[in-house]
């Protein structure tokens, strides 16, 4: 019987040192060889390996050409399976970028967003009319679906186009940068909650949630399945990292949560399925080649005739022991850098030594920002969660912190714990220790004569927008850029939208004042503030692109608009980065607390 796709092709990795290489995952229903054939005639092939009885290739395809763009297709035992007959799809094709003045640009694009649920519209009877009021469902149009569909209507207008035309217009982007919650496991569909109800009782814990490995592969089922997201995929380069809901909600958020989930009964094969699935669905597309071959799990894992029990055990060491695994990583885009941080599973918990990373994963972030300082006009450091939030709420978390750790006694203690689970206060302004040591990292990467143009925190989460600028000390020579992007397909509730907006406020910042001193502790030595206006709301992604020492950034809201056209992203922000004072070590005096930096002369609006 022929082998079937399953699921995929993802284009995962494209080398940006040579040119000439990427990597293609794909899942199949059985074992078979694997085979990408490009019109070029690169290609590649690889044998599945076996986990859970799901069956997997992580494709090399050699031979590419510098500077060129090729159309693949996929075959499995030697039929091809991919492109799919039928829907209205242009060819999937790998990108590569020109090498040592191969005749292109060094123009980098790079889209990020975070927070997807990826659930269709509701279906069942009963709710027709009201998906008939509103055809996208009650979130809205997908960001990621409308990013495709604005990615063929530019490559039907026009197929010889590319990004060097016009860096403003088109949305094809050279990476996708999905910066967590790519997968709900504690927040699942009708159709998967019924699907569950066939394997067990949803009387039973986890009850709707997913319990184990086959749970977590309906999830990227029904996420990487959406027509319009698989071809996407297929042709647009991907990094991934998880945030909390690609495991639970509130993942590591404290010491008492980890206890009281490991009390449970159902949480070790959870946790442990979770980061099973997140090594096989997105974490070995992250890795180069080489990285790869040097891989002793995935050498394991893909050469054994049944990798389960491996991946298994390694995923159980993680969850007993962190440092087991390293889940960070850095990719190299001509002069961009772009470093991403695990912020969930390296935490350290105890209230006495809490820290957002572990000190050796620190030590590693610290390096691989600072190593060959110099070498990159770009820097971005990619992190599920935002090193700068509105001040109100950055100063909340702080205080709260301050409360857990026992600064007004157990009491309080009591009642903050339980404000920090509720609340989601979990991000790096939690971490005191930690924002202090990323913040200084930052300083340090932005200054002296090597400083890079621009340094980006990218980040999600929120399910918000903003851009924030810090007032840091004048040697500071970067431009330095706090830019939130989430979500790319759910919501949020009116209540947090109002506290979100109050955060920037005059009276927001006086209550975070309050909550500090009540707390006893120190406020922030330095200030920021919102860029370019917002907080934004909505399906939304956010885009850079970096040419040379320049920078562009794009805000695009996902719109429901005529039936012809369905959708369309509409950009609610549009800014050039003003990198002409970069080198000008006199910014003027850093300001006053929560203070507004002036960015008159950083940020041109068009």
């Amino acid at each position: 019987m022929t082998a079937a796709l399953r699921l995929g092709p993802l284009l995962r990795y494209v080398d940006w040192q040579s040119g000439t290489s990427a990597t293609v995952w794909v899942e199949s229903d059985r074992s078979c060889e694997a085979e990408v054939r490009c019109a070029d005639g690169a290609g590649g092939s690889a044998r599945t390996w076996q986990v859970a009885g799901h069956h997997y290739a992580l494709v090399p395809v050699t031979g590419l050409t510098p500077g060129s763009e090729t159309a693949y297709g996929v075959f499995l035992d030697g039929e091809p399976v991919w492109p799919l007959a039928g829907p209205p799809f242009p060819e999937s094709t790998i990108r590569t970028p020109a090498i040592g003045g191969g005749g292109g640009d060094d123009t980098v694009r790079v889209t990020f967003g975070s927070c997807r649920w990826s659930a269709p519209p509701p279906e069942a009877e009963g709710v027709r009319a009201r998906a008939r009021l509103k055809p996208f469902g009650p979130f809205g149009p997908d960001a990621l679906d409308t990013l495709a569909s604005d990615m063929v209507r530019d490559m039907a207008r026009d197929p010889g186009r590319t990004e060097a035309d016009d860096d403003t217009g088109g949305h094809r982007p050279d990476v996708l940068v999905l910066l967590g919650d790519q997968v709900y496991a504690d927040k699942t569909s009708e159709a998967t909650r019924r699907w569950i109800a066939e394997r067990r009782p949803l009387t039973e814990p986890p009850w709707h949630q997913v319990a184990d490995f086959e749970e977590y592969t309906r999830l990227y089922d029904e996420s990487w399945l959406d027509p319009e997201v698989r071809w996407l995929l297929s042709t647009v380069p991907s990094l991934m990292i998880f945030d909390d809901h690609d495991v639970m909600d509130d993942w590591n958020t404290s010491e008492a949560w980890r206890d009281r989930m490991r009390a449970t009964p159902w949480w070790r094969e959870r946790a442990v399925s979770g980061l099973m699935s997140y090594w096989v669905y997105q974490h070995l597309g992250n890795l180069s080649p080489a990285e790869l071959a040097r891989d002793e799990l995935y050498k394991a894992v893909s050469s054994a005739p049944d990798g389960t029990e491996a991946l298994r055990e390694f995923a159980a060491r993680v969850d007993d022991d962190p440092a087991e695994a390293r889940w960070s990583y850095r990719r190299d885009f001509g002069r961009v850098r772009l470093v991403m941080v695990d912020t969930r599973t390296t935490r350290v918990l105890g209230e006495s030594a809490r820290a957002m990373l572990a000190p050796a994963e620190a030590d590693w972030l610290r390096g691989e920002v600072l190593a060959g300082h110099g070498s990159y006009d770009h820097l971005l450091i990619g992190t599920s969660l935002p090193w700068l939030l509105p001040p109100a709420v950055h100063d909340a978390e702080v205080w709260n912190a301050a409360l857990c750790a026992g600064k007004r006694g157990p009491r309080w203690a009591r009642v903050a714990e339980i404000m920090r689970q509720r609340a989601d206060l979990e991000h790096w302004a939690a971490f005191p220790a930690s924002f202090t040591e990323l913040t200084e990292l930052i300083t340090t990467a932005g200054s002296g004569p090597d400083a890079p143009a621009t340094i980006s925190v990218l980040a999600g989460d929120v399910h918000h927008a903003y851009v924030a600028e810090p007032a840091l000390p004048d040697a500071v020579r970067s431009r330095v850029l706090q830019l939130t992007c989430s979500p790319v397909h759910n919501n949020i509730h009116t209540i947090v939208r109002l506290g979100f907006r109050f955060g920037w406020s005059g009276p927001g910042r006086w209550l975070g004042r309050a909550l500090t001193r009540h707390g006893r502790v120190g406020r922030a030595p330095f200030g920021w503030d919102r860029v370019g206006g917002g907080p934004w709301f909505g399906n939304q992604l956010m885009t850079l692109t970096l040419r040379g020492r320049a920078a562009r950034l794009r805000l695009d809201q996902a719109r429901a608009e005529t039936h012809e056209v369905g959708k369309r992203l509409a950009a609610v922000l549009d800014m050039e980065v003003d990198t002409t004072t970069v080198a000008d070590p006199a910014k003027g005096p850093a300001k006053d607390v929560h203070e507004a930096p002036d960015t008159r002369a950083r940020v041109r609006m068009e």
